[in-house]
């Protein structure tokens, strides 16, 4: 059995367990949606990495330090109990949507004014304002995809879950006469992890891993308590690391969790 077009979601179970922090998805988002490097990449103010891998710890001493990391693409919030997306909701431009059929926030270069408003509404500082025009010297523009246009200065960008794989993934379905598989639309992150940390599909999707995987007692989204319903789901078997999930803990409360910096 396979979900309709109506009932798919598209999203991520990221085990932070199973996390090295090599940054392999990092770099192989940026390959793949001709994401530019600046000649300063020390300002992070700046810098872009759809997709950017935390390191948090348990604020303990050593040795009693634990660390964890943290991939954090686009959450492609959808909204639940009378919220809305937050970055579609301050869009005046119409520039990012939320797809009703898969579930995924777009983000359309060339309606964007740069008006940064969906920048300060993401509470999960996953969109990216282009203050330049990337630099390709001459012979690093060979390696670009085909498949995704590098964007101008001026323009916010963001991940899309690597949007053009479902499109070339559903021409294959049309073309061939079978329905679309679990393996047919990978993202590049997920597809270059080493330790095997991300998996993705349609998480209303009996048939697709991600779907019993965001059932699992230790699965948390960050933030829940803004309603944001996300589509990344994050998976630890410590409990430190899924109470920092609610970035505002402060006094006695962290102080709690971080005593108890255990599994």
């Amino acid at each position: 059995m396979s979900s309709s077009a109506s009932e798919m979601r598209f999203g991520m179970v990221i085990d932070v367990d199973k996390c090295t922090g090599c940054g392999a998805c990092s770099v192989a988002c940026m390959s793949e949606n001709n994401v530019g490097v600046l000649p300063d990449e020390t300002d992070k103010i700046r810098s872009i990495t759809w997709l950017r891998v935390y390191q948090i710890d348990n604020g303990q001493p050593y040795p009693n330090t634990q660390i964890a990391f943290f991939p954090r693409p686009c959450q492609h919030c959808a909204g639940s109990q009378g919220h809305h997306t937050p970055c579609v909701s301050v869009c005046p431009a119409t520039a990012t949507d939320r797809d009703p059929k898969t579930g995924i926030v777009s983000q359309i270069p060339t309606r964007c004014i740069g008006c940064r408003y969906c920048v300060a509404a993401c509470p999960y500082h996953a969109r990216y304002f282009n203050w330049y025009d990337v630099p390709w010297p001459e012979g690093m523009d060979k390696p670009l995809s085909p498949f995704v246009a590098p964007r101008m200065r001026g323009v916010v960008e963001k991940c899309t879950f690597c949007f053009h794989r479902y499109q070339r993934a559903q021409n294959k379905a049309f073309t061939s006469g079978e329905a679309m598989g679990e393996m047919d639309y990978q993202t590049a992150c997920t597809e270059a992890c080493p330790s095997g940390a991300i998996t993705f599909g349609d998480l209303n999707n009996p048939e697709h891993k991600v779907h019993e995987l965001k059932k699992s007692p230790y699965a948390f989204r960050l933030l829940e308590r803004l309603h944001t319903d996300t589509a990344v789901y994050y998976v630890s078997a410590r409990e430190w690391v899924r109470r920092q999930a609610d970035n505002y803990l402060s006094g006695e409360k962290l102080a709690k969790v971080q005593a108890g910096g255990g599994h």
